[in-house]
């Protein structure tokens, strides 16, 4: 990497921060945001010149960022939801503290919203999964495979709609046995109740891609309101042409909203699933035709 392309920076042997290990040097630096003031939680990666990730942290609260690397040629990479990626080049010296310029975020363009009309979610791109604990020891990861979805695509994305309808027997763990008891009365009785639906009205943008989709779950005969952490992945075109809008989601459900109590596994002293559930949604929606 030339040391013409390298960013300015400032080095300063054993000065200031926590000792410097031996045969390591430091690197340090601070995140603002547009306004100029510190970022807490960006992302921050150091990797070497073959591109190999080295370190991985987050800015404190007060925006900085440091720490200790083998002598060597470096790039550091700080990104963030919602603003552009910034690129930092560097040289880390045996014992010396490189501190880099003040590294300023910039907002990044939003993505354009999917146009106002009837969206239909593609089953075969959109995958509705779940996380649980099993037994309180590993986890347990399930999904669903047959549902259905529609989207009503306000002029305003704020305005729109969402319904969206799924078989509960569909449910699979990959473990057959596992995946009859999670259907029968004691769990999700699926003869009683075939279909949990989520509804919502309110769609709460959050800043950059990031929106709340805000609504009703409606799971064993219980309507609870539910809150899904959305991220909008933009607009992009499918192998035949089509449009698709695309986005990722994801909200913890607690078992006893439910009333999933299973008091018959708790009477025998096991707890077979935790008491909360981690939905991760991966979902693609086309026109409707």
């Amino acid at each position: 990497m030339p040391l013409a392309l390298l960013r300015r920076f400032k080095s300063s042997p054993r000065q200031g921060g926590a000792p410097i290990p031996q045969g390591a040097g430091a690197v340090d630096c601070l995140v603002l945001d547009p306004l100029r003031l510190p970022m807490h939680r960006a992302e921050v990666s150091v990797r070497d010149a073959a591109g190999r990730e080295v370190v991985h942290g987050q800015s404190d609260p007060h925006g900085r960022f440091a720490a200790t690397v083998p002598p060597g040629e470096y790039g550091l990479v700080v990104t963030a939801e919602g603003f552009q990626p910034v690129r930092r080049s560097f040289v880390c010296v045996e014992q010396t503290r490189t501190t880099l310029d003040a590294v300023g975020m910039e907002t990044a363009p939003t993505p354009a919203t999917p146009a106002a009309g009837v969206w239909r979610v593609d089953p075969d791109h959109t995958a509705v999964r779940f996380i649980a604990r099993h037994i309180g020891l590993a986890e347990v990861h399930g999904r669903f495979n047959r549902f259905q979805g529609t989207l009503w695509v306000g002029e305003r994305m704020e305005h729109s709609r969402l319904d969206v309808v799924i078989e509960t027997a569909s449910i699979d763990t990959g473990v057959e046995r596992r995946d009859e008891h999670l259907r029968s009365p004691e769990f999700l009785d699926v003869a009683t109740y075939p279909y949990m639906r989520f509804t919502s009205e309110r769609f709460v943008h959050r800043g950059g891609s990031r929106w709340s989709v805000e609504g009703v779950l409606n799971l064993h005969g219980i309507s609870r309101n539910v809150a899904l952490d959305t991220r909008y992945l933009g607009i992009g075109t499918g192998i035949a042409g089509e449009t698709r809008a695309a986005c990722s989601a994801g909200t913890e459900l607690h078992r006893e909203d439910f009333t999933l109590n299973w008091r018959s596994m708790l009477q025998r002293g096991i707890v077979m699933i935790g008491t909360t559930i981690r939905v991760e949604l991966d979902i693609q929606a086309v026109p409707e035709t």
